[in-house]
């Protein structure tokens, strides 16, 4: 089955769904880790499902704005996960990857991985790309504890948590991921009036005085949390919404494609290696002989010798005839 992104709504409710299934895309971006710049060292399982998650719900959440840049989702904090990413941009390509500083105690919970001493937060943002002058990125953080300190222990309640708080928009979301599939169910609750938008790029706000109080998507959100990760992993998408809203009338819109896909580029390490100066490279060629830089989202290495490192420094205009590219 093909990676598919569902969205939906509730004919005469004011209550909206999205549900993606990640298969062929996230496989891709688990084999790709075995080349990856740490020497291919895999992440532990419990990460693995961490940045599976972390995908579906960053497809979930992009797909409910009109946003023609990136969306950024990244969990840090203080444990064994110093950092985790997921990236969506708006052609739905999606790429993950962790920063891991210290052993993975197995079956580790969010606390475990990400917030042992209450330091842990969670950030969203939304970067318009630097082809968009005049565009400023937009970012939202929350700590991963709820409104008593009680430590959240799982991400979906987080980000459940997070528009809650930032958007005032009551949210169900169910996530889960193994090494076959990432998925995730969203349902939201429209804003009763109003149309405000987030930054100008659409997420629409919800109204403070409706939190909780919707009859309609309280239904729809205890019929929501019952759907188990076996059955969001496995059924097809079809079965899984009648399995769960066979009483209700739903208008389905044509599938979103999400894929893996990374940004990387030779160009862009040419510019990183500008930026860390002409001394540093030449140190450090010197040193190694080359110096070579990995993507950690997709494992694609990029080395550049002495020659390159030359080309790189050259102002733009100035190559000759017979110099290498560095794109």
């Amino acid at each position: 089955m093909s990676d598919r992104l569902f969205k939906f709504l509730f004919e005469g409710l004011p209550v909206r769904g999205a549900l993606v299934q990640l298969r062929a895309g996230w496989q891709e971006l688990l084999s790709r880790r075995a080349t990856a710049s740490d020497g291919g060292h895999a992440f532990a399982p419990e990460v693995r499902a961490l940045l599976g998650e972390m995908s579906a719900a960053a497809c979930l959440m992009h797909a409910n704005i009109k946003f023609d840049g990136a969306l950024i989702l990244q969990v840090f904090g203080d444990g064994p996960v110093k950092l985790a990413v997921a990236e969506v941009r708006a052609d739905f390509g999606f790429r993950a990857t962790a920063k891991v500083v210290g052993a993975v105690p197995r079956g580790a919970n969010l606390p475990q991985l990400l917030n042992v001493h209450g330091q842990g937060r969670c950030a969203i943002t939304l970067d318009p790309g630097r082809d968009r002058p005049g565009q400023q990125p937009y970012q939202g953080v929350v700590p991963l504890h709820g409104d008593h300190r009680e430590p959240l222990q799982q991400l979906a309640q987080v980000l459940e948590h997070y528009m809650l708080q930032s958007e005032q928009l009551d949210t169900r979301l169910v996530l889960a991921a193994d090494d076959r599939c990432a998925a995730g169910l969203l349902v939201q609750r429209l804003p009763a009036q109003g149309d405000g938008n987030l930054s100008g790029v659409g997420w629409k706000s919800g109204d403070e005085e409706g939190i909780g109080r919707s009859e309609d998507f309280n239904r729809i959100a205890m019929l929501t949390a019952t759907l188990t990760a076996e059955e969001l992993l496995t059924l097809p998408h079809e079965q899984i919404l009648k399995r769960l809203y066979w009483q209700e009338t739903l208008r389905l819109f044509e599938p979103l494609e999400p894929r893996f896909g990374c940004t990387c580029s030779r160009q862009r390490v040419a510019g990183m290696l500008r930026g860390l100066g002409r001394e540093e490279i030449d140190s450090l060629i010197a040193e190694r002989g080359v110096a070579e830089i990995g993507c950690d989202f997709c494992g694609a290495q990029y080395h550049f010798d002495a020659v390159d490192a030359a080309e790189v420094f050259v102002p733009a205009g100035e190559h000759g005839p017979g110099s290498r590219a560095v794109n």
